[in-house]
């Protein structure tokens, strides 16, 4: 896409943002700005800068539009670390904080808990800039909200010369600011633009390996991930290599998943002491992470290693599964049965102090001399450290068979050297300044969360999984969702206040319907059946087949936008479509299956000739389910639990799953229940093979 935007300024425009000022004092803080009775982190951390920030709402934008200033939107997020260092550079201080306030108006946006604004002005960014594009970031628009320019961190010197900049073109060059709020805003609309595809639907099986083999091509089969100097989990991407791997035994698709599970859980971006992972590794080896733990990373995770423990009985996935599962019980879940949004990167003020240690703390800890040998051979412990300042980010690049060979020491001496160390370690480690918790509770963050406890309860069959699985769905059910099937986004301190996105919805149906085939408990797919009724009366565009972001009950933003692509969390169209899809497999509704059609109709010609199919990554995923059709597989009589489980256990990702003690009222089990004996029906397109009642013989019809 093209844009005549931007200012021969721009030059001066990459480096910089800070600044801030207040309003009002109280008894405890010399500065209160209009944040104070918000309930999101983020927002309440810049409560009491100097600047005086309001929320974005009709307060600020109509005292915008009555005393005729610019808008400052300055958009972050709690765990994110460059936020923190301009806070602290500009918007802590006070002649910074004159500028903006006398100038602008200086509204504040949690990104997490506005995802729709976020992505308007992040568009903004993209345009005016065409790369480099990140949180914090820093829009200027005019008073009615149309941007102007928008980039990310600067410098508290650079920041400031970008205001006076924008006060000099305003009060001397308006034409031009109109002129390029005109172009941008064009520019964002057009961003995402699709047309409806009319044309006859042919999802072929040669398009879906042509589509495998770009995405193979993009695989770094050293070192896992995705090519490229930084490395990102993805986990979708992997999750539509496990599928593909299935339907077409394409052994490079596993070797693909295999290396990059085997490499993160190595990695510095997994923590090895207690479990979870970081966002990304800033580097090509998975070494060094950005320190911030999101549970939307981890809730994908969980499952991706959970289907990959299924398929290969990889004991590290088990590992890795229950590590990461017993980090998200210890420190993001909520007694309500919500699960917090994030950990920051930083504590003390310097990004990973929590986590990294000197060679000298862990030898003052490992007081046994041969455990503290085994360690730092282990986890590639040095001297002056494997990271900066000394410090050593732990990881592990050989064997325990290596490292034993190597000390002469037998491989059940290392695991229990290794076991003894990991303890005192972590518990040495709690002791320290923990990172600030984001313990706001978002409705889709949690429908990831909930997705991978229900396949960490197939891959492992523990019950505390799906104990945990459920409370979680009730907590959204009773909490978050409304009588009319409305969903609300956000829970923080018993306030729940913004109405939920696409992206909520999709998601939530996915998980209520995962949840289903666990227990098949049929109360899952009426509320995901209610709540897909609700998307498709205020969310779908008739005249493009797809779903805008927002509901037609928002307050409009200055375009209403649509999420085509997919990102590190899928893309809220294609999970709509997936879950429509599913839905309609389990409800026997057309409906559903249509508009599920459509949308891919609509994409696949996107999708199908993209050397980077891995940005569609969930599209990829419903291609190969319309081009292999899944199988429906009821499990039916007194005995279908116990049958159930054994066949959660295999790894068969092309398959619905539902069934019951009885036939229910879902028109799929009807007339399927036979006196006295629990069968198994494996059918395609709601034609079924002759029941069996071995759970073997049925995962042979299956594969």
């Amino acid at each position: 896409m093209k844009y005549t935007l931007f200012f021969l300024l721009s030059f001066t425009l990459f480096l910089s943002c800070q600044s801030s000022i207040g309003s009002q004092k109280d008894s405890n803080h010399q500065y209160t700005n209009h944040l104070v009775d918000q309930s999101s982190p983020y927002l309440l951390q810049h409560a009491h800068n100097p600047v005086d920030w309001y929320p974005w709402g009709d307060e600020a934008l109509n005292r915008a539009k009555t005393e005729n200033k610019m808008l400052i939107i300055s958009v972050g997020y709690s765990a994110c670390h460059w936020c923190h260092v301009m806070e602290h550079e500009s918007f802590e201080d006070t002649t910074v904080a004159k500028v903006m306030n006398e100038n602008f108006i200086c509204i504040k946006v949690d990104r997490e808990e506005r995802p729709d604004i976020d992505d308007v002005y992040m568009t903004a960014c993209r345009a005016a800039t065409g790369n480099g594009c990140g949180w914090p970031l820093n829009a200027f628009a005019l008073p009615d909200g149309r941007p102007v320019w928008a980039g990310t961190y600067f410098p508290k010197k650079e920041w400031i010369d970008i205001l006076n900049y924008f006060l000099n073109e305003r009060e001397k060059n308006s034409d031009k600011m109109e002129e390029y709020a005109l172009n941008l805003t064009k520019g964002i609309q057009n961003s995402e633009e699709i047309k409806i595809n009319t044309g006859a639907v042919n999802f072929s099986k040669a398009d879906l390996n042509k589509i495998g083999t770009n995405f193979l091509k993009q695989i770094d089969f050293k070192r896992g991930g995705r090519k490229g100097t930084q490395k990102f989990p993805m986990p979708n991407n992997y999750e539509f290599l496990l599928r593909y791997h299935d339907v077409t035994k394409d052994q490079k698709a596993l070797e693909a998943v295999t290396k990059t599970l085997d490499e993160m859980a190595a990695g510095g971006i997994y923590d090895q002491l207690g479990g979870g992972f970081a966002r990304y590794a800033v580097d090509s080896e998975w070494h060094v992470p950005h320190f911030e733990k999101m549970l939307y990373d981890n809730g994908q995770l969980v499952g991706l290693y959970g289907s990959a423990y299924r398929l290969t009985k990889n004991p590290r996935y088990k590992e890795v599964l229950e590590e990461t599962l017993g980090f998200i019980n210890r420190e993001l879940t909520d007694s309500n049965g919500g699960f917090y949004s994030s950990l920051d990167a930083d504590s003390e003020g310097e990004e990973g102090k929590f986590y990294v240690w000197t060679s000298q703390e862990i030898d003052s800890l490992l007081t046994n001399e041969n455990d503290r040998k085994i360690f730092r051979a282990y986890y590639d412990v040095k001297k002056k450290g494997n990271w900066e300042h000394n410090k050593n980010v732990l990881r592990y690049r050989q064997t325990i068979a290596s490292v034993g060979e190597k000390l002469k020491v037998s491989e059940a001496d290392i695991v229990a050297a290794l076991d003894r160390s990991k303890k005192i370690l972590f518990n040495y480690r709690a002791t320290r300044v923990r990172p600030g918790l984001d313990d706001k509770i978002l409705t889709g963050w949690n429908a990831l969360m909930l997705s991978g406890y229900v396949e960490a309860y197939r891959a492992l069959g523990d019950e505390a999984y799906l104990e945990t699985a459920v409370k979680n769905a009730n907590f959204i059910k009773n909490t978050m969702l409304q009588k009319d099937f409305r969903l609300n986004r956000n829970y923080k301190s018993k306030k729940s206040v913004i109405n939920a996105f696409l992206d909520d919805y999709a998601l939530t149906i996915k998980a209520f319907t995962d949840l289903y085939q666990v227990t098949f408990n049929e109360e899952w797919l009426q509320l995901a059946s209610g709540m897909a009724d609700y998307v498709i009366t205020h969310f779908h565009d008739p005249a493009t087949g797809m779903f805008h972001y927002t509901s037609d009950l928002d307050p409009p933003l200055i375009v209403r936008k649509m999420e085509l692509a997919d990102n590190v969390i899928p893309g809220s169209n294609s999970a709509m479509a997936r879950s429509l899809f599913a839905l309609g497999t389990f409800l026997y509704q057309p409906k559903y299956l249509e508009l599920s059609q459509q949308m891919m109709n609509n994409i696949a010609t996107t999708v199908v000739p993209s050397e980077q199919p891995s940005f569609y990554s969930n599209w990829c995923n419903l291609y190969l389910q319309m081009t292999h059709t899944p199988y429906e597989v009821a499990v039916i009589g007194d005995d279908f639990a116990t049958k159930q489980k054994a066949l959660m256990g295999q790894f068969l990702p092309n398959a619905f799953f539902l069934g019951g003690k009885t036939e229910g009222s879902m028109a799929l089990l009807e007339g399927k229940l036979q006196e006295d004996r629990t069968m198994i029906y494996v059918c395609q397109n709601k034609v079924c093979k002759l029941p069996v009642e071995d759970v073997e013989k049925a995962v042979t019809l299956i594969q």
